[in-house]
């Protein structure tokens, strides 16, 4: 079944299906590509990025009205682009949409994802494979596409949504820590590779996030909000604002220019802290 065509959504709060003439806009104007943007860290990050001037190519599986709706308030110019990232056929009609339309990308923040939490003793080959597809062959992917573009350019960045997950082993998530693994050495070769070329590459590892993702792996009964809140010094979830605002800051050149194959952690000091909860608890009702 062939997918919609984008949606131009403008500042004037009407949607058509027409090409935005990338001439008609600030000569200074950016475009960020965010995948899994319907929801989220997604959807905050287009709320963030379009607050901060940027023109948006939004990505999901499913539809972003949502999200369209919001960046439209704000004032952003904005198109929807569907389809799964884990195909390279989609993801390079993804790459010839965006292009075509806007002529420029600036941004790629690949922030779809999927989570799955099993036992390793339990977890399928095809259950592992559709993991690994969709959080680091998709990223791949959209990379390689999406970096050819800034490559001609000489100027652009990358910013991978990867996790604590990436940087350290949490048990009955054996697909899922191997894929942030590996997306963080994507992220690390990229940078290699890429950045005396003017593209940088950057991962941010988000801890726990309160979203529609976290209500879902707890709906499965392995884990509560006191299990979490109790092992982050902080004693608390992240926001997705404070994702998405870790992840606008990597994507500036004025702030970060000279940030490339950084892992930058938000998660409440998850990983600084090597204690145990007693301890941890202890120190939190100190007056």
């Amino acid at each position: 079944m062939a997918l919609p065509g984008p949606t131009v959504i403008g500042a004037s709060g009407w949607g058509a299906r027409f090409p935005l003439k990338l001439e008609s806009m600030e000569t200074t104007i950016r475009v960020a590509v965010i995948t899994g943007a319907s929801q989220g860290i997604g959807r905050r990050t287009a709320e963030v990025l379009a607050g901060k001037g940027y023109a948006l190519a939004l990505n999901d599986i499913r539809s972003m009205q949502g999200t369209l709706d919001a960046v439209r308030q704000i004032g952003a110019e904005a198109i929807e682009v569907l389809g799964d990232v884990s195909s390279e056929t989609e993801v390079d009609r993804i790459a010839q949409t965006v292009e075509q339309h806007y002529g420029r990308v600036d941004l790629l923040v690949n922030n779809a994802g999927i989570s799955f939490i099993r036992p390793a003793e339990d977890t399928g080959a095809e259950e592992w494979r559709r993991v690994l597809e969709v959080n680091l062959t998709g990223p791949f992917l959209l990379c390689r596409a999406f970096g050819k573009l800034m490559l001609q350019r000489g100027e652009g960045a990358i910013v991978n949504v990867a996790s604590v997950a990436g940087l350290a082993g949490i048990g009955d998530r054996a697909a899922y820590n191997a894929s942030k693994h590996g997306l963080i050495g994507l992220t690390r070769t990229l940078a290699s590779e890429w950045g005396g070329r003017g593209v940088r590459c950057n991962a941010v590892c988000p801890g726990w996030v309160k979203t529609e993702m976290d209500e879902a792996d707890q709906a499965g009964g392995s884990y509560s909000d006191a299990d979490i809140e109790n092992r982050i010094p902080m004693a608390r979830f992240a926001r997705p604002t404070e994702i998405a605002e870790a992840i606008a800051f990597l994507a500036d050149p004025k702030l970060s220019g000279f940030v490339n194959g950084m892992e930058l952690r938000v998660d409440g000091g998850w990983l600084a802290d090597g204690g145990w909860d007693r301890l941890r608890l202890q120190h939190r009702n100190v007056t």
